[in-house]
């Protein structure tokens, strides 16, 4: 009976060393160490996939995901506030970091101080790691000897029912097309040389809206339409696939927005957090960005593939975050009236 007790104690000691060791190392301390790391993430599943792994195999630690829409996953935030689940929010908007603060930690990866002009952390508690533009995609193949390197161009009446676009009151990149317009076109969200724009283009348009934002893109790669006011992640991936298509960076400029990660406040894992940050803006995950994705990297030494236009040779506008923000609702509700009135 005493060797019985004794061999069920000593197998209940092994699994308990074994469970230990599944989920803590020790740290340089000598003191146990998590190896988790629990990531909430509405990012594509080339992102993931080769990002990830890349983390993991470079730390050690072992990753959770939880995927979801952006909107969905700040709610469970918010729900979770007072015993939180999660230890990063990977992926999301400046504005919606922005607009929930107090759900993150600050912190700044030493890393920051190598990302390019303008896309430093400096809120505090959110880091930018790439960034996406409003661009025109370009069917090369019926396009023909039509020029289309502007914004202006697109008035062009030989293009009348050949643009692509979604509703700016339902996709997000179609919005930022048009605060990207209306900035480039006006100066600012208000003056009425930008709506002015926007209603000439509108009437070009000849009433023809796209389902979203991806069935735009698609129509132009798939030559059922010549140019698209779309984003360069979708644009940049018919490129790298050798699509009949070309980018265009509007000459008026471009708004580059950037998507963020952070720290949630209360993490259980905080030091495996700063490692996530530290690594997503790293010269390994940056060049990967760069060269396997279709996603613009934000490190200033960054590896670019050739499906990828260097960022010294865009003109760029510069967005008002907080302006854009704050007035959303306004911009759209003004568009939807516009766009409405001008269909008879």
């Amino acid at each position: 009976m005493k060797k019985t007790l004794g061999l069920i104690t000593s197998l209940v000691l092994i699994v308990g060393l074994l469970a230990a060791c599944g989920s803590t190392s020790k740290d340089e301390g000598g003191n146990k160490a998590s190896t988790k790391l629990v990531v909430y993430t509405p990012n594509s599943e080339d992102i993931i996939n080769t990002l990830i792994p890349m983390f993991e195999k470079q730390t050690g630690i072992t990753v959770e995901l939880v995927s979801a829409g952006t909107g969905e996953l700040l709610k469970r935030l918010q729900s979770e506030k007072e015993k939180p689940y999660a230890d990063v929010m990977f992926g999301g908007s400046h504005a919606l970091f922005m607009s929930n603060e107090e759900l993150f930690e600050p912190y700044v990866s030493p890393n920051d101080k190598n990302l390019l002009d303008g896309h430093h952390n400096e809120a505090g508690f959110m880091t930018s790691y790439i960034s996406d533009a409003s661009v025109l995609l370009v069917n090369t193949n019926l396009a023909g000897d039509i020029k289309i390197d502007s914004y202006e161009d697109l008035l062009n009446p030989q293009l009348k029912g050949k643009i692509a676009t979604a509703d700016p009151a339902s996709s997000s990149s179609a919005f930022a097309q048009l605060t990207n317009m209306l900035k480039a076109k006006g100066g600012d969200y208000t003056s009425e040389q930008g709506w002015s724009y926007v209603g000439e283009l509108i009437k070009n348009l000849d009433g023809k809206i796209a389902s979203g934002s991806s069935a735009a893109h698609k129509s132009v790669a798939d030559g059922e339409y010549v140019v698209a006011l779309t984003y360069e992640d979708p644009a940049a991936s018919y490129i790298k696939s050798g699509a009949p298509v070309k980018i265009v960076y509007p000459s008026e400029g471009a708004v580059f927005l950037d998507a963020v990660a952070g720290i949630v406040k209360g993490s259980k894992n905080e030091d495996n957090a700063m490692k996530f940050i530290d690594f997503i803006i790293s010269q390994d995950a940056q060049d990967a960005f760069g060269l396997e994705l279709t996603n613009r990297p934000l490190l200033k030494d960054a590896k670019l593939g050739s499906h990828m236009k260097p960022m010294n040779e865009i003109q760029v506008v510069e967005e008002d975050d907080d302006y854009v923000r704050e007035h959303k609702s306004e911009i759209i509700e003004r568009y939807t009236d516009l766009f409405t009135s001008l269909q008879n």
